[in-house]
Formats: structure tokens, sequence, C-alpha cells
């Protein structure tokens, strides 16, 4: 299936996208009830309704600051008084339901709470994370279990999910990398349309559609350095060119919340930036949903030197454009004031208690204050038996075979002895990943598990740690070495724990721990043949005894069913078909790199290097390129052809390009269109990715693969934030990375 959005990443760029105004969406008994609420709350209950607070009725202890209320009686009592809107990160349907009683049956209003977490990978049933989903490739598995997610999460207790991160992230330092789709602004766009879809389904009113938040608005994956909470300096045009569509893309989908970024943006803080909040969001793109504060963000306002107190901070938030704020409580505590001292408009205030009524409209939650909190679906219908068949299937269509000498897959039939290896040989705690605290510890399979039960004789699987992630085992290395001897293969389980990718996990080196290098070295010396799979949250720096191995697979987080993933790869059960939607560096220092780079005016030709954009170790260009990935068969692409090399200004050309699967085994490859513009009023990227095609064929099987471009494919930000395509020249390639495949051209001939 061709995937084909350019019609949303144009009008993302363009700033036309719309969404239906509320009032147009609703029945006129349900839109009378908001402004009848809206005339009879005092000021302390709009407020109230702009409050988010920590879910103290069923706390799950999420990796955030504890700040704020922390106990049942205090949060209930704020709940009787009317201010509290929202909840968020607790889940479990006894507790929400007590919390919804109070709302309803003890609060003046009786207006019902909404009910929020970070669902961002799984509930229940751990799905791989988003990065590593994103390297299927495959927008439609997304959305299958963004669904699943959605139906768990609902059964759960919750309405709402801080998901999905959709920033464009191109410094693999950022800790963040993991929860988003890489650095490609066309796999991105899609991938935040499908997950919004996914966890809404097709109607917002059904007990099992879960309101999606993409975030974070905008830009937070351009921080400087990739230092979480660091600051964004970037043009306008980048702004729009990269970060915004994604976001675009979402809000077409349907999502009707969305967060503002912690960064600031050239030297104003997101949540404070009214450009940013009304006129590009509201205006621009036409976004009628209601904007959350990050955690304890418009707090934060004070520590950047941007507000003077948080009275301050309070009233540059809510006039910038921030509907709710997250636990720092600053609404509740300042808003009534702000209005009365005619510092903030109620008309302010109103706009945004009314964006927040509609949503609780739109999903049903008036009518059906209990919706989502019913203990039987509780029971019935999270990490059932289906959610993880899904959650194996995702992982073993994440899994990444960055190179393979001809060692995998293995043959169990053959009765190898093989020794597996590294700190996550039978490690169950980092399976999971990042932002899944709410699954359970100890239920997600290992790789010793999974390998042993795919093999006919499990005594044949060796298992030495050989060292810790971050320190070493007295001797660890001395019997890792003897257990490789005894063994025929080698399966080295090497890289990160989960705590080293996420929120605050920055890093200066992106390699693999001094500790686990060191083992990869000693074993890689004894001359077994070596399978690497590691185990990451960012694309990595490889070097020496990883980087040499017969073969590497990227296995990121998987999730629940991690090892058995591993093993349907490792033996050739499933043939893999993920590519890389980040790229590999040679060295750390190379960071932020991206294959969508600009030539430079010194770019390295025909191996010539002196006085050219290169750095003097290394050269300019991936170990691993973004959409790179190998099979256990042999694609092959011949016979590009396109059907006019004139472009013309409203007309469209088709490409054509054929696929033969070469090798013994059935597989699926990922077969997708670059672009450059060779000459522009500003200077373009060396590849743009266009279309991405997936295909299944048969060995010895053949496809007559069809692309089409129009103008509005090579349209780009150029002066005055203007959305322009320019006569002129183009490449394009067909291929099976960003790097080579069949080459072509043609022209754009301008209108008339």
């Amino acid at each position: 299936m061709t995937l084909d959005r350019r019609a949303v990443l144009t009008a993302a760029l363009a700033g036309f996208l719309t969404l239906p105004l509320p009032r147009r969406a609703f029945a006129a008994g349900e839109v009378a009830r908001v402004d009848d609420l809206i005339a009879r709350m005092t000021i302390e209950e709009k407020a109230g309704q702009m409050t988010c607070l920590a879910d103290s009725f069923r706390p799950y202890n999420p990796p955030n600051p504890q700040v704020g209320i922390q106990n049942e009686k205090d949060l209930a009592a704020e709940i009787r008084k009317g201010r509290v809107g929202c909840l968020f990160n607790g889940i479990g349907v006894a507790g929400a339901r007590r919390a919804q009683d109070i709302a309803l049956r003890q609060s003046r209003l009786g207006i019902p709470l909404l009910f929020a977490g970070d669902v961002i990978h799984g509930l229940k049933t751990i799905f791989p994370v988003t990065l590593a989903e994103s390297a299927s490739f495959d927008p439609a598995l997304a959305e299958r279990t963004a669904r699943a997610m959605a139906v768990e999460a609902t059964a759960a207790g919750l309405h709402l999910t801080f998901a999905p991160m959709v920033d464009v992230a191109r410094d693999q330092r950022w800790g963040r990398v993991v929860e988003g789709a890489g650095e490609d602004v066309t796999l991105g766009s899609l991938f935040a349309a499908a997950r919004v879809r996914g966890f809404q389904g097709r109607d917002l009113r059904r007990d099992d559609s879960l309101l999606a938040c993409p975030k974070h608005f905008a830009a937070y994956g351009a921080v400087a350095g990739g230092l979480e909470y660091g600051s964004v300096d970037i043009s306008e045009e980048t702004l729009r060119e990269t970060h915004l569509p994604p976001f675009g893309s979402a809000f077409a989908a349907g999502a009707l919340t969305t967060m503002a970024a912690f960064s600031e943006i050239n030297g104003i803080p997101a949540t404070a930036d009214r450009d940013l909040l009304t006129d590009l969001l509201r205006g621009e793109m036409k976004f009628r949903g209601f904007v959350f504060s990050d955690y304890t963000a418009d707090e934060e306002l004070v520590a950047h030197g941007f507000a003077e107190d948080e009275r301050d901070a309070t009233r540059l938030a809510i006039l910038a454009g921030v509907d709710m704020s997250m636990q720092s409580g600053l609404y509740i505590r300042h808003i009534p004031d702000l209005v009365k001292s005619g510092a903030v408009p109620m008309e302010t205030v109103d706009v945004a208690v009314r964006r927040i009524l509609y949503v609780k409209t739109a999903i049903g939650l008036f009518e059906n204050p209990y919706r989502s909190l019913n203990e039987e679906a509780e029971k019935a219908r999270i990490f059932t038996s289906a959610h993880r068949a899904l959650a194996r299937e995702a992982a073993t269509r994440s899994i990444v075979l960055l190179q393979n000498s001809g060692v995998l897959p293995l043959d169990p039939a053959r009765g190898q002895t093989i020794a597996l290896i590294g700190p996550f040989a039978e490690d169950r705690m980092n399976v999971y990943g990042p932002w899944a605290f709410y699954g359970d510890k100890g239920k997600g399979v290992d790789i010793a598990t999974g390998l042993r039960a795919a093999m006919p004789d499990p005594a044949r699987l060796l298992i030495a740690p050989g060292s810790g992630i971050l320190t070493p085992i007295d001797g660890g290395v001395a019997k890792a070495v003897e257990t490789a001897k005894a063994a025929d293969i080698v399966i080295l389980a090497l890289g990160e724990s989960q705590d080293m990718s996420g929120e605050a996990q920055s890093r200066t080196a992106i390699e693999i721990p001094v500790v686990q290098q060191a083992l990869a070295d000693a074993v890689a010396a004894t001359g077994k043949p070596v399978i690497v799979l590691l185990r990451h949250g960012r694309a990595l720096a490889l070097h020496d005894g990883v980087a040499n191995a017969q073969a590497i697979l990227a296995t990121w987080f998987l999730g629940s069913e991690s090892g058995h993933a591993i093993a349907d790869i490792i033996f050739g059960k499933k043939n893999p078909s993920a590519k890389l939607p980040v790229s590999f560096p040679w060295e750390s220092g190379q960071e932020p790199f991206f294959y969508d780079r600009k030539s430079t005016g010194r770019p390295v030709i025909d191996n010539r290097t002196e006085y050219r954009s290169r750095y003097a170790t290394t050269d300019n260009s991936a170990r691993y390129p973004f959409g790179h990935g190998l099979s256990y068969s042999e694609f092959a692409l011949e016979g590009l052809k396109l059907s006019d090399t004139a472009l013309r200004w409203d007309r469209a050309i088709e490409i054509t390009a054929r696929l033969t699967n070469k090798g013994a085994r059935k597989g699926s490859e990922v077969v997708q269109l670059y672009i450059r513009d060779r000459v522009a009023s500003r200077t373009r990227p060396i590849r743009e990715l266009k279309r991405i095609q997936r295909v299944t064929l048969a060995p010895g099987e053949s496809k007559t693969l069809r692309f089409s471009l129009s103008r509005a494919d090579l349209q780009f930000v150029g002066a005055g934030s203007r959305i322009i395509a320019e006569p002129g020249a183009f490449d394009l390639w067909v291929g099976q990375s960003s790097v080579g495949g069949l080459k072509g051209t043609f022209t754009l001939y301008a209108e008339g």
C-alpha cells in the first residue's frame, strides 16, 4: 500500500488545517448547557475546571517530581469545592468512581472530572516503545496498537492519554527520542495521525475511545545539544517546515487536546508564548481543542527568568493560551485575583473553560459521567491474549536487521549450542522501556525465556551475564569468555537500561557503556560467530567488538513479548522487515545528525575530503542510514520509469519501479521515494522522503510499484513563511534506504 499524505502535510505547512468549530459539532441543548454552566460558575469554579492534579484516589507513582496535593482526603476536599477539572496518572475503576461520585454529588455544579494518564506505549500490555514501532514504517500497525492501548486504558478508568509525542527528534543525545517517530517529518506525520486515530477510534463517545494529546507544542525535539528542558533557537522556516507538520497531521486526524512544550523557542517559553499558542495554533492551524501545560511548566516560567513570581507566571500562561494547568496549582491560586484586578479578562477565562467543557461534551461525559468506569470491562479488557499476540507481532516488526554476514537466521533443528551473554540475557526489568510504569514488573518475557521456548533442546542455551549494565561483575568477563568458547555461536545482549532513555536522560555519549564494550571485545576475541542484540531507545554509535559482529539487530525496548519476538527473528520464524527511523552515526560527536541535511557549499564529492564539509576523524555520513534495514530475503529494484520528465504546475507524474524477491523466503520490503530540489531560493536538503510503500513478496515474485508526485510535494517554506514551489530541476530516488537507489530526474514547469 502506498502511503500518501501530501495534502495533510501541505496543509500543515500552510497553516490551513481546520477542524469543525465546537458549536457546529454539538446539539443546541449541549451548547446551551455549557453556556448555562459558565454563567453560573464562580471564578474559583472556573479556575478549578482549568486545573489538573495528580490522582491521589488511585496513585501509581509516575516518574514526576512529587509536588502539590499527595493524599486523597485533601484532593477530595478540592473536588467538593469545584476546584479540580481533571485528575491524571492514576488507574483503576474503583478509585475513579469515588472521585467522580464526589464531583457529581458533592460539588455545587456537579461537573464530571476528566481522567487522564501517560499511556505512551501500553497500559498493562506493553507494546514496543514508539521509536521502535516507527521502525515498522507501517502507520496501520501503530493505529492497531494505539487502539489496543485505548481499550485497556479506558477499561482502567481513563478518558485521555498524553500521547502521541510527535516531536521530530534529530539529536540522539536527547533522551526523549524514544517517545517519538524519529528524525523524519513525513514519517512522523503519518504516525502522528495513525496514533490519534487508533487512540480515539471512530466515535469519541464510545467508552473505549481515548482522547489523544499530541505533544509537545512545539519544537521540543530541537532542544540545543539534546539537553532535556533546554532552549530551542531555530528559524521560523525550520519551525514550520520540520516541527509543525506532525502536529497538523494529528489535529487533522481529530486530536482535541495538545500540550505546550517545556522549552523556550527563540527566547520565549512555549507556556507563555501567545504567538505560538494563540496566533499560530488557534489562528493559523485552526485548532479548536484545549491546551495543557506540561507538568508544573507554568510555575517554571519563574525559573526561566520570564515571570516575576507565580502570580505573574499564571497571568502569562493564561493570556498565552494555556487552558489547563498541570499539577502546579497556580491557576486555582491566582486566577481569581488576576481577574478581580483586571490583569486577566474574564472573557479569556471563559474561553478556556468553554474549550474544556466542549471536550468533555464531545466524549459524552455529561450524559454518561461514569463512561469508562465499568468494573466488568476492567476485568475483561486488560492484558488479554489478543493484545499480547498483537504486542508480539508489533515487536517482531520493530526489529531492524542492521548487518548480517549470513549467520542469521539460526536453524533450531541444527542443535547448535548458543551462548547468551550480556546484562540483558535474563533481565526482565528493562524489557518495557521508559514510560511504562503501569505495566506489571516481571510479566515481560526476557530474551532467555524466549529463546528457550523456541529451542528443541533448551539445555543448549548457556548463559553468562558477563557484566552489569554500568558496573563490572567480579570474574564476569572471564566466565563469559569461557561460556563463549563452549558454544557454537554467541548472542550478545547489550545496550541501555530503560532508565537511560526517556525524560531527563540526555547523554553526551550515545555509546554502549564501557563495561559492556569491554565484555563484547573480549567475547569477540574468542573468534566465535557473534550476534549482537542491541537494547536501546535511540540511535547508537557502535565500536569494535560490537560494530564488527557477524550480525547486529536493533531490538530497542520491545515490551511485554520481547523475548518471544526476538526468538521469532533469531530462528527465522519471522523475516525482519523494519527500517531505521533514525540515523546511526559513526561517532557521538556527529550529533545532531539526520539524513535530510544540507549539502553546504563544500560537500564531499568523489571522495575528495580536503577542505570539505566533514569531521577530521570521520565521514559526514551514517554508519546505518535512515531507512536502512536488511531482510533474510534479497530484494532487488529495477526498471525505474517516469510517466513524464516534465511536471506541469497542476498535474502529476507517475513513477514506477519493479521490486523482485530474489531470496528463498517470503518477505516484506519498504520501498522509499525521495526527492531533491536542485536549485531553490532557500537551500534544500540533500534528500527528502515523500512516499513509502510496504510490499510483501513470495520467493521469486515481482511487483510493479507505483508512486505519484505533484507540485504539492515540492513545496517548502520560503521568505515570509510563505508556502511555495519553484520551477526547476528535481532529482528523485526510489530505494531501500535514504542512501542509493534508482535515480531519475524531472522538471517542474511554471504555471501557464
